[in-house]
């Protein structure tokens, strides 16, 4: 049995039709995937819940196999089941026509004005979201604790905890950013005994502590080694948590003296970011411990009080043997106040993965006290690797020591300062400019580096791959922005006039070049989708070097401003140069979104 190769078009304008999409960008896939799941549900109610995958297509531009998989469903020739989908296809803004080839492939045509449109809607609007339904979302990254620095183990937390809320940001959701600090617990004893010891007058004056590292150090070595001092740690404990106003007063100079300094990290990698501190919890932990145990969730174990959770096969030690509280009873009451008091409808966390099997009991034990209910809450535990040196080691100094996080970041900025002056940039930028552009790259790079890999993958650390010019990198991206963006301005030409003419006049695309240009850039709403379903940033990496070598074959192919023998313009391509705006402008957003600082010269 042979069937005729069925074709359906839709002719009517883009404006003829509803849905035009004229406030927001359109996830092109994700209403492909829609479209076809409702025409097969009304086509075949006999296939319940039908599965449905487009995926791009090297002969159109996307591709439908749902008639392959539905065929043996239906027992029927799959050819036969693609020629019924596409008879009962509606008409729609987004695709102009559909045919079959193969077996029973439904190979999808965009609609080529729909096309231009959504590309000068980016000159005129810029980058919008597509439509999402708002969430409270509360992101828990960063996390150091108090009296100790930030080093190379917090750089990926707070780097991809980052680019997270900007992601979630730009959907539009209300995003809570929180640095759950270790400010609480026995050591602080120890810190503030020491704190009286060194400064006694520390009430009155702020304590003149340079390095709170070797503070620490120092009052750890005491601790260790002697016994009356021990002993007067303890007792400061004690006084701490009953809120003796000397003892408080010391805890909260040690925790200013820490969130200064970690203010400097954050600052040049520009982070925002709301401390909240376990402390803050205390009163919340003590509630806590009573509903659990009023519950009959907790059972005794050699003195302590722990927890099971179903699924979670480590339980969570909720009172210690000498009554204190633990990790697991902050994390418990932290879901709590999170889910209850700040309305949170969506929680993530963002630590290593050796934190994993942690997260499975203290979720399953969130779970059977009812505190999270994961058809009303979603949780994810956002979990990375660790980094490697170049040796493949764990990062560390030459001298076996961790790298601390301030230090990394200053070898970075002079690390991009000489490899600027390498290129010559200092000559041709005036100071200012090429403090901002080694700034730019130096962060960039290093933000970079650690987004454009599998975040569950361990990734090694190297300068000299961070700053390459050449492939992946920021450094390459940054640069090749500028370019795009320099272009308009060797013409003479203003991002003005260009939003006018995208204003006055229809885009005029043609070359093969320019439609696969704008095709790549309407592929992005549909990244940023997926990006929400498993927070793994690195497609959106991978999208923007997409869209970066694209340009690439569009400016090597097609001319946007024609110069005679002797240099003078004679002819601007004004769609051309809308379409530069347009990379520009997802280049940017991207940017934007993955926390990196854009250049305008570099």
């Amino acid at each position: 049995m042979t069937f005729s190769s069925t074709i359906i078009v839709f002719s009517q304008s883009v404006s003829e039709r509803s849905g035009d999409w004229s406030s927001h960008m359109c996830n092109i896939m994700g209403h492909l995937e829609e479209l076809f799941t409702s025409t097969i549900t009304r086509t075949f109610p006999e296939i319940d819940k039908p599965i449905v995958q487009i995926q791009v297509s090297k002969h159109a531009d996307y591709q439908c196999n749902a008639a392959m998989t539905m065929a043996k469903t239906l027992k029927k020739n799959p050819r036969e089941v693609g020629e019924t989908v596409v008879k009962n296809f509606p008409e729609d803004p987004v695709i102009s026509k559909l045919d079959l080839s193969g077996p029973g492939f439904i190979n999808i045509y965009l609609d080529k004005e729909f096309l231009k449109q959504q590309v000068t809607n980016i000159v005129l609007q810029g980058v919008t979201p597509p439509p999402t339904k708002r969430r409270r979302v509360v992101v828990d990254f960063s996390s150091p604790n108090i009296a100790k620095e930030m080093h190379v183990g917090h750089l990926r937390s707070t780097i991809i905890g980052d680019s997270i809320c900007h992601l979630l940001e730009f959907l539009g959701h209300d995003v809570l950013r929180l640095n759950h600090l270790g400010d609480w617990g026995t050591q602080f004893g120890m810190l503030i005994a020491h704190l009286k010891d060194e400064f006694p007058d520390f009430a009155n004056n702020p304590p003149p502590i340079s390095d709170l590292q070797a503070f620490y150090k120092a009052s750890k070595k005491r601790f260790d080694e002697d016994e009356e001092f021990k002993k007067r740690a303890y007792e400061a404990v004690v006084k701490l948590q009953a809120h003796d106003p000397a003892h408080k007063k010391g805890w909260e100079e040690i925790c200013e003296i820490s969130k200064n300094e970690f203010q400097k990290v954050y600052d040049k990698l520009k982070i925002r970011i709301t401390d909240r501190g376990e402390s803050f919890y205390q009163s919340r932990m003590e509630s806590l411990v009573k509903e659990l145990t009023d519950a009959g969730l907790l059972q005794e174990d050699n003195g302590r009080m722990v927890m099971f959770g179903d699924g979670g096969e480590i339980p969570l030690t909720i009172v210690k043997s000498d009554g204190g509280f633990t990790y697991d009873t902050s994390d418990m009451a932290c879901i709590k106040q999170r889910i209850e008091e700040e309305k949170g409808e969506w929680l993530i966390y963002v630590t290593d993965a050796g934190q994993s099997e942690h997260f499975k009991s203290f979720f399953a034990c969130s779970k059977k006290a009812k505190i999270y209910d994961p058809a009303k809450v979603r949780v994810d535990h956002v979990q990375f690797g660790v980094v490697l040196g170049e040796d493949k080691k764990k990062f560390k100094t030459r001298s076996g020591d961790t790298v601390r996080l301030i230090d990394l970041l200053d070898e970075g900025c002079q690390r991009s300062e000489e490899k600027l002056k390498e290129k010559e940039r200092d000559k041709v930028l005036s100071e200012e400019e090429f403090k901002k552009a080694r700034d730019a790259v130096a962060y960039g790079c290093i933000k970079y580096a650690d987004l454009c890999h599998d975040r569950t993958r361990d990734y090694i650390f190297s300068f000299d791959r961070m700053l390459d010019f050449r492939g992946n990198t920021a450094a390459y991206l940054l640069y090749a922005l500028t370019r795009i963006c320099s272009i308009a301005r060797t013409a003479g030409v203003k991002k003005e006039d260009i939003t006018e003419e995208a204003k006055k006049n229809p885009l005029v695309l043609e070359h093969e070049k320019e439609w696969k240009l704008a095709r790549t850039l309407l592929k992005l709403p549909d990244v940023l989708v997926k990006l929400t379903e498993d927070l793994y940033m690195h497609p959106l990496c991978e999208f923007l070097y997409e869209v970066s070598s694209v340009f690439t074959e569009f400016y090597d192919n097609c001319y946007c401003v024609e110069k005679d023998q002797s240099g003078n313009i004679v002819k601007i391509n004004y769609n051309r140069l809308i379409l530069c705006e347009a990379v520009a402008t997802v280049m940017e957003q991207c940017f934007a979104i993955l926390g990196i600082e854009t250049l305008e010269k570099m």
